[in-house]
């Protein structure tokens, strides 16, 4: 698989929102399932390594706060990197701005994952929006 080829990065854009929404809504044993390579490396902090890990940590998030959402913003994809931005609300009009990256292996796998996570302030020095 080359990842100059258009289809591959549609793809592999696809498969990122399609995984991240999955386990977001309650469901990251499947999204593990469909998703994930031989390997998954997790950067952040809050989770540990490994699909295990991030089974736990959704079904975690699930249990405590079902009624949050997600909005994806923006999902751009290079090589084999698939970045998401996306809008997050969680109860109490919590709102959060996260950017997550994913490595896709060559069989179009997630294998790799990285992100930053900023709360929305009430108030802004500018005008713009987080995303």
């Amino acid at each position: 698989m080359t990842y100059s080829n258009n289809m591959n990065l549609e793809q592999n854009k696809k498969n990122a929102v399609d995984f991240y929404r999955t386990a977001y809504e309650g469901n990251p044993a499947k999204a593990v399932e469909l998703y994930v390579g031989d390997e998954y490396i997790q950067h952040n902090p809050d989770v540990a390594n490994g699909t295990q890990g991030f089974i736990d940590y959704f079904e975690r998030m699930q249990k405590e706060y079902p009624e949050k959402s997600i909005a994806f913003v923006r999902v751009i994809a290079e090589g084999d990197l698939v970045a998401l931005h996306t809008h997050q609300t969680w109860p109490g009009n919590d709102q959060y701005v996260t950017m997550d990256f994913f490595r896709f292996d060559d069989n179009g796998k997630i294998v790799e994952h990285w992100d930053a996570i900023q709360q929305i302030p009430e108030t802004s020095a500018n005008p713009n929006t987080m995303y």
